[in-house]
């Protein structure tokens, strides 16, 4: 193919004569208005009926010294320029593939997690920490993550997740713990260019106790990280987490129910019995409670972790029971201790365990006189009973 063949396009009805060319790919195909029209060398065709007369050849030469400029550039400067030329006609097509998903059995099932990275396992007490969305899905997420204020809720990240991935969402210190006390996640799940069953919207909602980030035993091992992390479910399995939340008005009405029901003595029900015993017996779930002075005040921490071996088989009521009567016995241990301080650690989360306390406090209880723990010392998560 050279300047004055005869040439028809291949994907278009026309053609014209080769006029010239622009790089080692594309043609200038000078049609019969005179319009040079730039082509892929790949889609014309030349046609086999050339004229060889004295009078074309000369036309051709004549249209060829027409179609050449002067260069007055060295052969270095030429060569570098059709280099840089080659260059920009080298495309290379995998520059703009995306690969496909793939999908892996069993990942139609939404599985979605929320997991907290220490930065350095050997020093739990004083390492950062790195904070994860985890996508175990075939599904595309698109998710929010919040955090709450008071009455309000504050963004602090939103983003996609790709199908059976994991997203960084931030870095940060020990200061920033009582921020995540109640936590929020939403979500909407969905795939790329094809069909797929719709999931319903998700909305967890979490109680985060920064008192874990300071226990080793709170980061497990797990399938997402090479490091131990502590990883809350968001949904698993297409079932969404269901945190511990308990209406405060609604467990009032059931204290006061209970104390109707000891009022008017019924036949404790088998159930009742067996978590009793449960309770009682002393290969039970049910560790001593815990009591250490501190300037010269009894401290006794509430939490479910820190009086049962485990929680497993136990509803939210019944750990809550169990709390409460170790407040009793507590208080009753030492009646006649007058003027002995008491703190009582229940940790902030949706304040139930607390409510719970000052109600026995204004009902039962009404001579101890209690107030707010230090904030510094114990911030929102404890309650000292004096005495009387």
């Amino acid at each position: 193919m050279k300047i004055g063949d005869k040439v028809r396009f291949l994907s278009e009805t026309g053609g014209g004569r080769i006029a010239g060319f622009q790089g080692k790919n594309i043609v200038l195909v000078e049609d019969e208005d005179g319009f040079e029209i730039p082509f892929p060398v790949n889609e014309v065709v030349v046609v086999n009926d050339e004229d060889y007369s004295t009078t074309r050849v000369v036309e051709v030469k004549n249209e060829h010294k027409e179609s050449q400029t002067v260069d007055n550039r060295s052969v270095k400067e030429r060569l570098k320029a059709q280099a840089s030329e080659d260059e920009e006609d080298d495309t290379d097509p995998s520059d703009n593939f995306t690969a496909p998903v793939v999908e892996r059995k069993g990942g139609d099932l939404l599985s979605i997690f929320l997991a907290f990275v220490p930065l350095d396992i050997k020093e739990i007490s004083h390492t950062r920490f790195e904070s994860y969305i985890i996508n175990d899905s075939n599904y595309y997420i698109h998710y929010a993550y919040l955090v709450a204020e008071g009455n309000s809720w504050r963004v602090k990240s939103v983003g996609e997740v790709e199908p059976n991935t994991k997203e960084f969402i931030e870095e940060f210190g020990r200061e920033q713990l009582n921020e995540l006390a109640q936590t929020c996640v939403q979500l909407i799940a969905y795939k790329r260019n094809k069909p797929f069953l719709l999931k319903p919207s998700v909305d967890a909602r979490f109680r985060i106790d920064p008192v874990k980030f300071y226990k080793l035993h709170t980061f497990q091992e797990n399938d997402f990280f090479e490091t131990p992390a502590l990883v809350y479910p968001v949904i698993e399995n297409d079932v969404p987490a269901r945190p511990l939340v308990i209406d405060a008005k609604q467990l009032k009405a059931q204290m006061y129910q209970k104390d109707v029901e000891k009022e008017e003595p019924k036949k404790t029900s088998a159930r009742r019995e067996e978590l009793v015993r449960r309770y009682d017996n002393t290969q039970s779930k049910a560790r001593q409670v815990t009591q250490r002075l501190k300037d010269d005040k009894i401290v006794v921490d509430l939490h479910a972790h820190e009086l049962l071996e485990t929680t497993v088989g136990m509803s939210a009521s019944d750990i809550l029971d169990y709390q409460l009567e170790a407040f009793r016995k507590t208080l009753e241990q030492y009646k006649a201790k007058k003027g002995q301080k008491i703190i009582f650690i229940h940790g902030k989360g949706e304040g139930v365990l607390r409510q719970s306390l000052i109600h026995e406090l204004n009902y039962k209880y009404k001579q101890y006189p209690y107030q707010d723990a230090s904030f510094q010392e114990y911030g929102y998560g404890a309650t000292p009973v004096t005495i009387k």
